[in-house]
């Protein structure tokens, strides 16, 4: 097994709101990548939003392959945005993207 961290990019449609951000990031906590070496070294942010609300969300993912990884990550990231209040039609996900590897796991 690898520790992956992996990044999902996504757009904010409806109403962003320091609220429902907060409740985000809340949901999205137990796969913060700080627990990483990578997350920690290259100071990798939970959840960047951009001033044209796109965003990136940054998972920490336990799993045997990339393409597993990649997929929890995914599902973990669109069930805390539903959990926060954002549809699909809110929140659009984009492809992922491993970030790092730490083998050490």
């Amino acid at each position: 097994m690898s520790t992956y961290v992996i990044t999902i990019p996504g757009t904010f449609l409806h109403g962003l709101d320091d609220d429902r951000r907060a409740d985000l990031a809340r949901r999205l906590r137990p796969g913060d990548p700080h627990h990483t070496s990578l997350g920690r070294e290259e100071d990798l942010d939970l959840l960047t939003v951009n001033d044209d609300k796109t965003f990136s969300i940054r998972l920490e993912v336990t799993a045997g392959d990339r393409g597993t990884a990649e997929r929890e990550a995914k599902r973990t990231a669109a069930s805390a945005l539903r959990e926060a209040g954002f549809g699909e039609d809110d929140a659009p996900l984009g492809a992922t993207t491993v970030t790092g590897i730490d083998n050490a796991s």
